[in-house]
This record gives structure tokens, C-alpha cells and sequence, in this order.
């Protein structure tokens, strides 16, 4: 089998919200501490966070309030809502991740009331538990090194619900635009299970929408709602842990394009964004286009099921007017992990093999630099002493 990092599988028991979100990753061990210290760097204040232990029909969950110490009397723009963002003292990674979330919101928001996108006014959606619920989602799931999301088909609920605009049906005008091309799954349940917030937190992060995929796992959390359940208990699941893969043959895609008018750093943006939304591989070459032009192939290796995602990406990421298609066969050998201890801490260990034999093992670059920032040491330092001691662990004796 090979293992392909750290996947989160979000288990939509009873639909999804965005303190349901949070609530589940720091049930799964992400820290509260940091989480706290990632948002106090936002420019929001009138608020508290509280986060406690709650019995949901027999189930222990994690539930995750935000209260306000103050009314909040004025409604936010997007480019408000991203300024603030920006501001903060956060990584650049949970940044887009937020911005993207909020401006999905926007769009459908847009699309729903028939208005410009600069128009929508987030009554609900912009107030300040929805941002502490969207950016800490953001930082839980950079803190739990979280490299693919994959989520159960999602629960709607049924009935109305009502909102700034009126009684509405459920699912919600926004929840539902959320959601086109998104499995839905039936539920016994009555009420809104799946909020907007939830919805678009989850069509951003995850790659695909489907049943557990092969995994061992490391973690397992879960967020309780604010309601009980009345079938079941209102929780939402998250399983994390190291996606497998069997070895062996498979067919692929490679996409490619030539671009002669975008700069590195847009490039290299894109590139980031492909591999967030699961391409197996990203790739850049200089070439010489007509009229002596400098310019960069694009490449990008994704499954055949991912072809149509990865050109929407390219297309509205890049200035390119088209995209080649070609298929492959690819040969992988079947990767796993091993830990190894170091005095400073442990890094696990990537190896690839056939049957009983291996042919190469290389020290996890994540662990590595997250060890080396901890202690000051080169991240070329730990590398070479994860493999001492991982060539030291083979040879002990039985």
C-alpha cells in the first residue's frame, strides 16, 4: 500500500456548520491555544470563545461557542471581510483558504438575491461568529498538517428556516447553490442540519465526496451542534489519518499549457492551488515559444476523474486560452510510513517498496522542517539523522 500524508475525512453524521467544523478539529487534537492566538490577530473584538465537553445521546463531542459581549450592528462587504483577512498576523495559506470560503459565499449570495457580488451585504454569513468560524477552521486544519479533505455525501435537512430575508426552505437558497454538483445525502432529520458557513467550508476544502477512503488512522474528533440530534446525535465526524493506495499500475492525465504572459508569482500561486485541490503532480518547464518569447509549460498529472476540476483551475488561475489532454500509465511502488525517534523529536519515514522488498525511503520534508524551526537545527541536519536512525532501526535485532 502506499500513503499519500495526511488526509481529514469529514463524517457528515448529521449535517455540517462551521462551529461544527472547528469543534471536530480541535476535538481531533488541534490546538485551542493557537487557535486563540491566530484569531486575536484578527481586528475583532466583542466577543469570547467558549469551548467545552458535551454528552450528545451517549457520544462525548467537542462543542465550540462564539458569544458575544456586544451587539454587532453593522453588516460587512467582502472586500471588508478580506481586508480583514489580509491584516492578519496568520499564515498566507489560511488566508486564501478563507478569502476563497467567504468569496464562494459571496458569489452565491449574488446569484440567490440577483445583485452584484460588491453588493451583498453578509448579514448572517459576515457577522463575527462566522468569521471566527471560517478563519479558525482554516487555522485547526493548518495546525493538523492537513494535506487532503475528503467528505461523506452531505445531509440537508428538511423543512424552513427562517433568516434576514424571510422563511425560506431548507436547504437555504445559499446552501443549496453551495452545493450543485455535491452529493446529498437523505436524513430522518428534521431543521436546517447543513448551514451555508458549513456548506462552504467544505465545498472549498474538499477534493472529492464519497464513502471512507483506505486510510490508517491517527485521529478521530468530533464537533457537536448546537441543537440535539432527535434520531441521532447532531455531530459531525472527522477522521484523520494517512490515505493508502495500492502500488502497482494505473492510468493518469497530463495536462499541459504554455503560458508567455504571467509572472512567477501567479504561477507559482496556481501551482499551489492545484496540489490544495488534489493533482498528484505540478510541474514547470522554460521553453522558447514563436517570436523567440520566453516561456513556461505548465504540467499537471491528475487522475481521470479530476480532469475537468484541474481545467477550470487552470483556466481561471492562469491567462492560458487552452489546455492539451494526454493519458498515461504510471508504475508506483506501494509506500508506507515508519517513526522514527530522535532525541529532538520524530519524523516519519516514506518507503516505497514491492512486496518484501525496498527500494528507496526518504524522511518526510514537513517533519523535518517542523523539527528544525522547533530547534534550531538545518532541516539537512534532521534529514540526515532520521535516516542514521532509521538504517540503525532496521538492523536491531529481532
Amino acid at each position: 500500500m502506499n500513503s499519500s500524508g495526511m488526509t481529514a475525512y469529514f463524517d457528515c453524521v448529521n449535517g455540517a456548520a462551521g462551529d461544527m467544523i472547528v469543534a471536530a478539529l480541535l476535538d481531533a487534537g488541534a490546538s485551542l491555544e493557537s487557535l486563540q492566538a491566530g484569531l486575536g490577530t484578527l481586528k475583532i473584538d466583542g466577543y469570547e470563545l467558549h469551548v467545552h465537553k458535551v454528552n450528545q445521546q451517549g457520544l462525548q463531542a467537542t462543542r465550540f461557542d462564539v458569544k458575544l459581549t456586544r451587539p454587532q450592528t453593522h453588516h460587512r462587504h467582502l472586500r471588508q471581510i478580506v481586508s480583514l483577512i489580509r491584516a492578519a498576523s496568520i499564515s498566507v495559506r489560511v488566508q486564501d483558504q478563507a478569502c476563497r470560503i467567504f468569496e464562494r459565499l459571496a458569489q452565491v449570495e449574488a446569484e440567490v438575491h440577483g445583485c452584484a457580488i460588491d453588493e451583498v451585504h453578509f448579514h448572517e454569513v459576515g457577522a463575527v461568529d462566522a468569521v471566527i468560524d471560517i478563519v479558525g477552521a482554516c487555522l485547526a486544519l493548518e495546525q493538523l498538517q492537513i494535506e487532503r479533505v475528503i467528505c461523506s455525501p452531505i445531509p440537508v435537512g428538511s423543512g424552513t428556516v427562517s433568516c434576514d430575508h424571510g422563511v425560506l426552505p431548507i436547504p437555504a437558497p445559499a446552501t443549496a447553490a453551495l452545493l450543485v454538483g455535491v452529493p446529498v445525502a437523505d436524513s430522518d432529520e428534521t431543521g436546517e442540519l447543513t448551514t451555508p458557513t458549513g456548506a462552504a467550508i467544505l465545498t472549498t476544502w474538499a477534493e472529492t465526496f464519497r464513502s471512507i477512503p483506505s486510510m490508517t488512522l491517527r485521529r478521530i474528533g468530533y464537533g457537536a451542534g448546537a441543537r440535539p440530534g432527535r434520531t441521532r446525535p447532531n455531530v459531525l465526524r472527522v477522521l484523520i489519518g494517512e490515505e493508502l493506495q495500492k502500488g502497482g499500475s494505473e492510468e493518469v492525465v497530463v495536462l499541459e499549457t504554455n503560458i508567455d504572459d504571467q509572472s512567477p508569482e501567479l504561477l507559482a500561486h496556481t501551482a499551489e492551488r492545484l496540489m490544495e485541490q488534489g493533482a498528484l503532480d505540478v510541474t514547470f518547464q522554460p521553453i522558447i515559444m514563436k517570436k523567440g518569447r520566453p516561456a513556461t509549460t505548465l504540467s499537471v498529472m491528475c487522475r481521470p476523474d479530476q480532469v475537468e476540476q484541474m481545467e477550470a483551475l487552470i483556466f481561471s488561475e492562469t491567462t492560458t486560452f487552452g489546455v492539451r489532454r494526454s493519458r498515461w500509465q504510471r508504475t508506483t511502488l506501494e509506500r508506507t510510513h515508519q517513526t522514527v525517534v530522535l532525541a529532538e523529536g520524530t519524523v516519519r519515514i516514506k518507503i516505497g517498496s514491492q512486496g518484501e522488498r525496498i527500494f528507496t525511503a526518504a524522511p518526510e520534508f514537513e517533519d523535518c522542517r517542523r523539527l528544525a524551526e522547533e530547534t534550531g537545527m538545518s532541516v539537512k541536519q534532521v534529514m540526515a539523522e532520521a535516516m542514521v536512525r532509521w538504517h540503525q532501526d532496521q538492523h536491531k535485532p529481532e
